[in-house]
């Protein structure tokens, strides 16, 4: 198993919002270390863009930062999306939520952090945690 935890969108868009609470607690998991996906990068551009509308030199420094702090993103693969497809029908969850979900477990991680999936569900010895609601 994978020790350092996967990071959902979320929390990566916490990181890099000042003016939002959980800011601070997203910082913190940012730094400590972690795993993410490719579609979590997508996710933090769109949000970035669409949202926040940041402009593209800023979201490249925060991207260059995510390559520093954590480890080389999990790629989208076809193994990926069929466990995604799986677990979408069986628990009922997005087929984007359930990306995140796949991509966790052929990481090998124990920890999903998100903000957005169901606290304390597991997926093997994958469990799911909501870091803003302790």
């Amino acid at each position: 198993m994978n020790a350092k935890p996967f990071l959902d969108s979320n929390i990566i868009v916490y990181a890099f919002t000042s003016n939002d609470w959980r800011n601070a607690k997203a910082e913190a998991l940012l730094a400590a270390g972690g795993i993410i996906s490719v579609q979590v990068l997508n996710e933090f551009v769109n949000v970035s863009r669409r949202k926040h509308r940041r402009e593209w030199d800023e979201i490249q420094e925060a991207l260059q930062v995510l390559k520093i702090l954590l480890d080389a993103p999990q790629p989208l693969t076809l193994e990926v999306h069929e466990a995604a497809v799986a677990i979408a029908r069986d628990h009922g969850f997005s087929i984007y939520d359930s990306l995140i979900v796949a991509a966790a477990l052929q990481a090998g991680c124990s920890l999903l952090c998100s903000e957005d999936l169901h606290h304390g569900q597991t997926f093997g010895r994958l469990t799911i945690r909501n870091p803003f609601a302790e």
